[in-house]
């Protein structure tokens, strides 16, 4: 649904982004900001900032950041028109009702039609288990010691052994074949028509992050049937398996600050009744890169309760990689000496659980722990080859600190000694081509601070500029005719800066206003960093005055670099660099006052 600029504008402008975020979490003053634990991930120190100036939000530990739709966006896990919606009923603003093409339409009619006939399938399945020939079922459950109230949360079922008793009830409820196949609850069978997919089986339904049915799975009761243990819903028009995670809907508003990846159903739905409600699974399938952009979505930190058999310490190394690339931290709990959470849970309990999650084990750890298994320790060549085969790992490492870290680290656990395992891993480098280098370790044990590329400083440089401007509008007009939104190489930033300007010359800045103009999450948490980039803290006006020409020189060298690495082949690149030049130029003669 498309909203006209100016309603979105209206609707921020009547929520105070102040007022909002602390209906959800404590804001405290402090100077002219409020702050408060991040929301959004696992932190002791605050490091959320609210500014009421700006109207907008940025936490110094994740990076979250944005205005007061996408926090309402965020914390509820909502679209734009549904955050949109929930503001505008809290100030008394009505919006227009959603129009769709004829096209739109059949296709919503279609998704709403399967998405019901999940609904009355999950509701056959409960009263199935709850009537007298799911007692099987029951007998499982009970077993596997699941509340009433636990069954209930998860609408837990029960498919009878005839399948046709479904159809029939699907049928009378309107629903014709065709969609029953395409929901995935039936096949077409050439010698005996429609069929059903599932029968004899406890029933899990499958529900998206809104709480909608979209598929099932089902663990076999009969130990003498055909088929798969658990058999899960082919996928439709509704049911993706690679991005839905089972549980999502409510771990969602765990609040936890991380989330427990598990591998199947009851591991999910005992940890749940346990009190750990942060737990989800993956959908009979492998961990994939689109549920990894799920989580994400919720938090950065990941622990794995995979089994701790073969087969489950396989699943996670490949889980930690997909994690690894998506930008986020896994860890490991160790379930030992039980199989799975579920075993572990009931025999040692709760407590002992949450002091496993306490002191999970850090991923790159597991990865090196697991793969000294492949090694005969008590054999020096052996040995000798599992250390080069740390340092090769040590190589992939990109940021020296991190690198050095891990060095320190693992050189401790296996008494390595650091200047040995460093040197190795040197030596790795150079031979593979790894990303370490000679590095001298400061003599008073300090970390030196991370090597930035030519690109990253430029981009520092942008977001620095952007938020001297937002800081003091009154500045452009004294840099304007040096400063175009064409110095600035990050389109991102190009377009905030072109907006920026045009504002500011028409007394209309609002930071919060342009972050509206991004849908994409990641959009507007970096555009929210360029109005809120750490400015240096210095005592003096000369100090500010100095730093500011600093950055705008920078600014308008790296603007000119980067156009005459490119004016040989463009023509509008070379008139840039003359431009550029001759604003060097200028600037070279010009100071700026902040007055």
């Amino acid at each position: 649904m498309y909203y006209p600029e100016e309603l979105v504008e209206e609707v921020r402008q009547r929520n105070d982004i102040v007022e909002v975020i602390s209906g959800y979490v404590r804001l405290q003053r402090k100077g002219s900001n409020y702050m408060c634990c991040c929301p959004f991930h696992s932190e002791k120190t605050p490091s959320f900032s609210v500014n009421g100036a700006r109207q907008i939000y940025k936490c110094f530990g994740c990076g979250e950041g944005g205005n007061v739709v996408t926090f309402v966006m965020k914390y509820e896990n909502c679209t734009f028109p549904e955050a949109l919606k929930i503001l505008a009923d809290r100030v008394g603003i009505e919006l227009p009702q959603a129009e769709y093409s004829e096209e739109a339409k059949r296709k919503e009619s279609r998704r709403q039609r399967l998405l019901e006939i999940n609904k009355e399938t999950a509701k056959f399945y409960y009263y199935q288990l709850r009537s007298q020939r799911g007692e099987k079922a029951k007998e499982y459950l009970d077993k596997r010691e699941l509340s009433d109230e636990t069954r209930k949360k998860f609408g837990l079922g029960y498919a009878p052994v005839k399948g046709e008793e479904l159809l029939s009830y699907l049928r009378q409820k309107g629903f014709n074949d065709e969609l029953i196949i395409a929901a995935g609850l039936a096949k077409n069978n050439e010698r005996r028509g429609t069929t059903t997919q599932f029968w004899n089986r406890v029933m899990f339904p499958i529900q998206d992050i809104n709480g909608r049915v979209i598929g099932f799975g089902g663990r076999i009761m009969g130990d003498s049937d055909s088929g798969p243990k658990y058999l899960n819903s082919p996928e439709t028009e509704i049911f993706d398996k690679s991005r839905n995670l089972y549980g999502m809907n409510y771990a969602r508003a765990a609040r936890t600050g991380n989330i427990i990846l598990c591998e199947g159903y009851m591991d999910v739905i005992s940890m749940h009744q346990a009190g750990f409600t942060q737990a989800v699974a993956s959908l009979g399938t492998a961990f994939t890169a689109g549920q990894a952009g799920v989580i994400k979505k919720y938090t950065k930190d990941v622990l794995l309760a995979y089994d701790s058999d073969g087969a489950g310490v396989k699943a996670a190394l490949r889980a930690i990689g997909i994690l690894r690339s998506a930008g986020m931290s896994g860890k490991i709990i160790n379930m030992s000496p039980y199989k799975d959470p579920d075993e572990f849970i009931k025999n040692l309990g709760q407590a002992a659980f949450q002091e496993r999650i306490d002191n999970a084990e850090n991923s790159f750890m597991f990865e090196i722990r697991m793969m000294e298994r492949d090694f005969d320790m008590n054999d020096p060549e052996e040995k000798t080859n599992f250390h080069n085969q740390i340092a090769r790992r040590l190589c992939e490492f990109s940021e020296d600190i991190e690198r050095e870290n891990y060095i320190e680290a693992i050189a401790d656990k296996y008494h390595m000694g650091f200047e040995n395992l460093r040197k190795l891993v040197v030596s790795m480098a150079a031979k593979t081509g790894g990303y370490a280098v000679p590095i001298e370790r400061p003599r008073s044990g300090i970390q030196s601070r991370n090597k930035k590329t030519p690109e990253e400083n430029s981009k520092k440089i942008q977001r620095l500029f952007l938020t001297w401007i937002s800081e003091y509008p009154q500045l452009y007009p004294k840099i304007k005719s040096y400063v175009t939104p064409e110095d600035f190489t990050e389109e991102l930033y190009a377009r905030v800066a072109e907006r920026m300007f045009d504002d500011i010359e028409n007394d209309s800045f609002s930071p919060a206003k342009i972050i509206n103009m991004f849908e994409d999450e990641a959009e507007q948490n970096e555009a929210a960093s360029l109005f809120t980039t750490q400015l240096p803290r210095l005592e003096s006006e000369q100090e500010q005055e100095k730093a500011f020409n600093d950055i705008l020189i920078n600014l308008k060298k790296n603007s000119f670099d980067y156009h005459s690495a490119r004016s040989s082949v463009d023509l509008a690149a070379q008139n840039k660099v003359l431009a550029g030049r001759k604003a060097l130029e200028e600037l070279s003669k010009t100071h700026i006052s902040l007055k």
